[in-house]
């Protein structure tokens, strides 16, 4: 990908303040490319911003909750005001929330997930397609291997990431005319805030311990932002981070083996790295 191909492109990215957002953001201000930061953070967006604009881009803050539609209105409408249009869109904003389905005390929670992760991209997206059809650019969804292969104890996310899969495969069509691409990515675990934000069926954030669920062979937000550029930039249709290809193969061969791997292999492990930190951090270890 040429260091400038999104030079001077009016760029939106929501949940911009930490991770793979924030990745995006300083990799396109390093292209020169004209963003819209959102998330909720005022004050990470606003840090980060100064850093966009050392990195020789430019950027500008709106604090915004995705799962509002009149806040994701106002963040298009300011940025193709500011900036004369809107080029790209990156759906990156979610959350998750981790409890057996008939453990949650109600459903408030599963619906918040759908409506930051789901409706959030819905919303986003509506508003700026107008512009992306002038420009006939770019639209780029953040999903998730859990969009594909779903984990259990993970019920509203990996609904949320299904959905999206269904949207964007349905919008793709209908944008093809007018030369929209749309690229979604299924990234594995990356190494974000995300699992300290991750919440139990009480809505508890897990806090420090979230991050035990990473190990030192997990991708880097940077390098996750590199293949999303990368993606975007070659209008590729969908990626899947490994062992996402391998994983698509078994659920068609041997659903039930895959089901096996998930929890054994993965879930189980995970949540033991976890726990364990839980017990440290409680014991001022």
């Amino acid at each position: 990908m040429p260091d400038k191909s999104f030079s001077g492109q009016s760029i939106i990215l929501t949940g911009a303040s930490s991770g793979i957002g924030s990745a995006l953001a300083m990799r396109l201000a390093g292209c020169g490319a004209r963003l819209a930061l959102a998330a909720r953070r005022v004050d990470r967006l606003e840090a980060l911003a100064r850093e966009c604009s050392a990195l020789g881009g430019e950027a500008l803050v709106f604090p915004t909750d995705v799962a509002d539609e009149a806040q994701c209105r106002h963040l298009v409408e300011q940025t193709a005001a500011a900036f004369g249009g809107v080029d790209m869109l990156v759906n990156n904003a979610g959350i998750g929330v981790g409890s057996a389905l008939a453990d949650l005390p109600d459903l408030r929670l599963f619906k918040q997930v759908i409506d930051v992760n789901f409706f959030g991209m819905v919303y986003c997206t509506y508003f700026a397609l107008p512009w992306l059809k002038q420009a006939r650019d770019r639209l780029v969804n953040i999903s998730s291997l859990g969009g594909k292969m779903a984990p259990p104890f993970n019920t509203s996310y990996s609904a949320s990431k299904y959905a999206m899969h269904g949207f964007s495969d349905s919008l793709r069509m209908e944008l093809a005319p007018a030369g929209v691409s749309v690229t979604v990515i299924c990234p594995y675990w990356v190494v974000t805030e995300f699992h300290e934000h991750f919440m139990n069926k009480d809505g508890q954030q897990k806090g420090p311990a979230g991050r035990a669920i990473y190990t030192r062979r997990m991708m880097t937000a940077d390098r996750c932002a590199a293949i999303v550029l990368r993606a975007a930039y070659k209008r590729r249709r969908e990626v899947l981070l490994s062992p996402g290809p391998l994983a698509i193969w078994l659920k068609l061969l041997a659903p039930g083996l895959l089901d096996r791997l998930i929890s054994a292999a993965v879930f189980r492990p995970a949540v033991k790295r976890v726990t364990a930190q839980q017990k440290n951090l409680k014991h001022g270890d």
